[in-house]
């Protein structure tokens, strides 16, 4: 019997080390971006997501709770446009989203501020792809403690899918808008 404890306390304390060791071992920062080839211009495309005024038609997140509170701050697009959100769904929380830089037809940046559970970056990317446009959605977030670096190593699993989504989302607006629908 004493010796199984002994080896009860020794998984455990591996396990810990493990644990703590392997935390800081990993990542201190999530980085995560899909793609996608939209075939519209990019004018059209950024038009959709330059500001806040059409964001829920493609956000992948904006279905998940129709009674979720949304209000507007600052200039309907560009640098200080701002979008705030509350749901009492967990999927959605509350939050807000600012544009900090906007270059027409091509650029996107957003601090995104989701309370307790932090901070991030997203960005937008276009660029003309023959008669289309590459559209790249990015996201970025620091992972300061031991917890955020494991969390880190799902996020991926956890935002990925959403990501694919809205871009299919936007991808379907733009291009049913650019061939005249």
């Amino acid at each position: 019997m004493r010796t199984l404890l002994k080896a009860i306390v020794w998984i455990i304390a591996a396990l810990v080390v493990i644990f703590i060791g392997g935390g800081y071992l990993l990542p201190s920062e999530v980085n995560m971006q899909r793609e996608t080839v939209i075939n519209a211009p990019p004018e059209k495309v950024f038009a959709l997501v330059g500001g806040y005024k059409r964001f829920n038609e493609w956000s992948p997140w904006a279905e998940l709770d129709p009674n979720a509170v949304y209000t507007f701050e600052g200039p309907e697009s560009g640098v200080g446009a701002k979008m705030s959100w509350a749901s009492n769904d967990p999927n959605v929380g509350a939050g807000s989203q600012t544009i900090t830089a906007h270059v027409p037809n091509s650029h996107v940046a957003v601090d995104l501020d989701f309370g307790a559970m932090g901070k991030s970056q997203s960005t937008w990317e276009l660029k003309p792809e023959g008669a289309g446009t590459s559209a790249t959605w990015g996201f970025k977030m620091k992972l300061d403690g031991m917890m955020d670096r494991w969390f880190g190593v799902l996020m991926e699993r956890f935002i990925g899918p959403d990501y694919e989504k809205g871009l299919a989302k936007l991808k379907a607006i733009a291009e049913k808008e650019a061939a005249g629908g």
